[in-house]
């Protein structure tokens, strides 16, 4: 076997373990009713979770500013790429995040891996070799990319182990630098990292932090600030990084901390330095994002009204409820939901378009198995993702529950998955 000739040997052993996924192809809108692969399908695996992607607002100010700016930026940020919509958003992002400054990168994996690179490397040589980065286990892959890439002492903490947290900071002390980071809302579990202990336990052993907020922010706190306002944590947490590309409905990620963090990650920070600058139409979108979120607030408490009432029907279903909504004290939006593949065998006038996961990252069914005890029939591992887009779903659908039927995925591999037809069938 030669150059690239095992590629086909591992894309056979995907498909035959039933972890090969084919990209569908999406032929309109990102709604709650769209086409995918040339199919009208229900669609509940988007991170549109307000419904912001279409809002007419962001389009004519992306439009407005494309024709004012251009198309693009034609340079990196450091050079001649920052325009005054950049420096307007990033100002706005911090005010709505209640920090000193913010900054924007082109994708929230761009952040991470920028972010927990800087400040974990030293001029010094072998110095950043002494520095330690603590994180959860079940952190997003793009804090994982992250931490490999510094040179800093890794260490792993069990998922949301407090305990174990405070053992590895006490083995940690001596080090110049200790970083512990965790996202907020866990991106494939949905649960909620207890914020205020890590805070607390960071304060005691002198720790700095940082959370990846892509998953809470839209969901948790005033207005969907996230979790760090969830738990009133302004002024006692870090640095707080939030996406542009999931309830923002648009694309980039971003930095929220002091005014020292933003000056030194613009001088270190290698996705920022080494990456073209947002197009202006982009950045004018995720501005006017900002505006819509503080001002129609309603967007976001239909969001929790119409997941706990997605949440209620699925337990009258005969779905086990996994996580506690009452209060909000979890972010999941809908548990119990296995995956839905895109574009069923063609059962009623709609089918779901929501992704049936591999998780590479993750291959452990078991672990996910368990939000379909009550479901009968055997399946392959599932997404669990929450399914964001409710608020257009229910508005399109007059409120009506699905009706769910196990079926093989659409393009005949092992792995089962499940159907979704209306109750009320579309005209």
């Amino acid at each position: 076997m030669a150059g690239l000739d095992f590629l086909q040997k591992e894309l056979d052993d995907l498909k035959s373990q039933g972890l090969y996924q084919p990209l569908r192809t999406l032929g309109s809108e990102q709604m709650a009713t769209c086409i995918v692969n040339g199919k009208k399908v229900v669609n509940l695996s988007s991170n549109n979770y307000l419904g912001l992607a279409n809002h007419p607002k962001m389009k004519k100010a992306m439009i407005e500013a494309t024709e004012k700016w251009g198309a693009g930026t034609a340079s990196v940020r450091p050079i001649i790429g920052t325009m005054e919509i950049h420096t307007q958003l990033e100002k706005k992002l911090a005010e709505f995040k209640h920090m000193e400054a913010s900054l924007v990168f082109v994708a929230g994996i761009a952040a991470n891996r920028g972010v927990i690179q800087a400040l974990l490397s030293s001029k010094v040589k072998g110095e950043d070799e002494k520095f330690v980065v603590i994180s959860d286990e079940l952190n997003h892959a793009s804090i994982i990319d992250g931490v490999r890439l510094s040179k800093a002492q890794r260490k792993v903490y069990k998922h949301k182990d407090m305990s174990e947290l405070e053992k590895v900071l006490k083995e940690s002390q001596g080090a110049p630098r200790i970083m512990i980071i965790t996202d907020g809302v866990f991106s494939m579990d949905g649960d909620i990292a207890p914020l205020p202990d890590i805070a607390r336990l960071a304060k005691q052993y002198g720790a700095f932090t940082m959370v990846d907020d892509a998953h809470g922010e839209g969901v948790l706190g005033k207005n969907g600030r996230g979790t760090v306002d969830h738990f009133n944590l302004q002024g006692k947490w870090d640095i707080d990084m939030g996406t542009l590309s999931k309830a923002m409905g648009s694309l980039g990620g971003y930095i929220a901390g002091s005014q020292n963090l933003r000056d030194y990650l613009i001088q270190t920070a290698r996705p920022f330095l080494f990456t073209t600058a947002h197009p202006p139409g982009v950045a004018a979108a995720c501005l006017a994002a900002m505006e819509i979120v503080q001002e129609e607030t309603w967007r976001h408490e239909k969001l929790w009204s119409n997941s706990k009432f997605f949440k209620t029907e699925l337990q009258k279903m005969g779905f086990k409820s996994v996580l506690n909504m009452e209060g909000g004290s979890e972010a999941w939006i809908v548990d119990g939901l296995p995956t839905l593949s895109a574009a069923g065998s063609g059962q009623g006038s709609a089918a779901p378009a929501t992704r049936a996961v591999r998780l590479p990252e993750r291959m452990a069914a078991a672990e996910l198995k368990r939000m379909l005890m009550d479901l009968p029939g055997t399946f392959e591992i599932v997404d669990v993702r929450p399914p964001a887009n409710l608020y257009s779903f229910f508005e399109n659908t007059s409120g009506k529950i699905v009706e769910m039927t196990v079926g093989p995925n659409a393009d005949g591999s092992g792995a089962r998955s499940v159907q979704v037809v209306p109750i009320a069938s579309e005209s």
